[in-house]
């Protein structure tokens, strides 16, 4: 049999994983749910889930795999509500971009017979332009050649591991193993941080001093530089992010306010050697990041703890009903 997948929440990430493992129906069975009951019945008629349940508990209840693919204001009160209904051996996976505090909801919320996993997943470099984070963004190859960040507590059977991996696998993806303290140093900079600093451009510019001017000439600089915090941004859920991972974000804060005091000083100095220097340091550290990127050759980077895991049997061999209770 396949493995039963429940995906709550069926934005982009959610219903992107759906399309991606709509290819592999001998693997994985999925079942959608999302808030929005209209989202739901339009995720199943695009083929992202097989079926849909807007009952919650009964959604999860039979679930192998349960991925939330939620805003992480979401994610404590839903570990709660379906803490009950998760049957023995069950796989929690959640999506957030910050993971340690996640981590503690999980310990403190979860039924010890259910495993907990955390990913962060990268879209794939030939999407990193994609507008929106809604249903109508989600895309099959959408994780294609890109990287997932797993991190678990200790004590997580490796067979929990196992079954996380091989979906990963089916999305087109690898896993980086790595740690909560890690995965949201990391998410800091390539996630936090962005988002903040379009917001603090915003609030520099917008309704200041010379913006009924400036809102007229604003172009394509300005768009992409607002980008990252867009009017699709939930500032509930960003404000909760930078909470969880303050001690990360309040470092790379400072560290953005010496790089920009540096320019500062190079322009209020006349220095103007000095600053195209910086600037083309910056246009060719971007320029070597996307190459890389759009490469995903991963692998042959040292260091890099990149684990391209087979699928072996499919994922009809990593099953968890053979597994013990947590820690086992």
């Amino acid at each position: 049999m396949p493995v039963q997948i429940t995906i709550i929440g069926l934005g982009q990430i959610g219903a992107s994983i759906g399309l991606a493992l709509a290819a592999h129906k001998d693997k994985a069975a999925t079942l959608g749910h999302d808030r929005d009951f209209s989202i739901e019945q339009r995720a199943k008629k695009l083929g992202a889930v097989t079926a849909t349940d807007h009952n919650l508990p009964g959604a999860v209840e039979n679930a192998d795999l349960v991925v939330l693919a939620i805003p992480v204001h979401q994610v404590r009160d839903t570990f709660k509500y379906i803490a009950q209904d998760l049957k023995k051996d069950a796989v929690v996976v959640d999506m957030t971009p910050v993971k340690a505090e996640v981590a503690k909801w999980a310990r403190d919320l979860l039924p010890a017979s259910v495993h907990y996993v955390g990913l962060v997943p990268a879209i794939g470099a030939g999407h990193l332009d994609i507008a929106g984070a809604g249903l109508d963004s989600a895309r099959a190859d959408l994780f294609s050649k890109s990287v997932f960040l797993l991190s678990t507590p200790p004590g997580v059977p490796g067979a929990a591991v196992k079954l996380v991996s091989d979906m990963v696998n089916l999305l087109g993806a690898a896993t980086v193993l790595t740690d909560f303290v890690e995965s949201d140093g990391l998410m800091a900079s390539a996630n936090i941080l962005p988002r903040l600093v379009s917001a603090a451009l915003l609030n520099a510019t917008v309704d200041q001093p010379g913006w009924q001017e400036l809102r007229k000439v604003a172009g394509l600089a300005y768009y992409r530089a607002t980008s990252a915090f867009s009017e699709t941004e939930d500032a509930g859920a960003l404000s909760m992010l930078a909470v969880q991972n303050r001690a990360n974000v309040i470092r790379l804060l400072d560290q953005m306010t010496a790089a920009l005091l540096e320019l500062r000083d190079e322009l209020e100095n006349e220095n103007g050697e000095a600053l195209e220097k910086r600037l083309e340091s910056a246009r060719q550290g971007r320029a070597k990041w996307l190459v890389e990127r759009g490469k995903a050759d991963w692998t042959h980077i040292p260091n890099e703890r990149v684990e391209g895991v087979s699928i072996m049997e499919g994922l009809l061999g990593s099953k968890l009903g053979k597994m013990g209770r947590r820690g086992k």
